[in-house]
């Protein structure tokens, strides 16, 4: 299956881009797609005990199932007052 990725603030400079499409396997999670991220960018690997993610803007787990054609978001968590 193919989805949409998406990179926001410091995983988007980490990464040197804003996301694109991914090709993963029929059973994959927004793990798998992390994973793939991680693989083509050791550069993201840091960000994963604090990132947060989206599946078709609804916050998702990591262990969320993805469907083909599905958008991941990947950002850091968000603070202010």
């Amino acid at each position: 299956m193919k989805v949409d990725v998406r990179l926001f603030a410091a995983l988007a400079e980490a990464a040197r881009t804003r996301g694109g499409a991914v090709e993963l396997p029929a059973d994959a999670s927004v793990r798998s797609a992390w994973a793939a991220l991680v693989k083509e960018n050791g550069r993201l690997e840091r960000f994963e005990r604090s990132m947060l993610c989206a599946v078709n803007a609804e916050y998702a787990e990591l262990d969320a199932p993805l469907r083909d054609g599905d958008e991941v978001a990947f950002f850091p968590p968000v603070s202010g007052g």
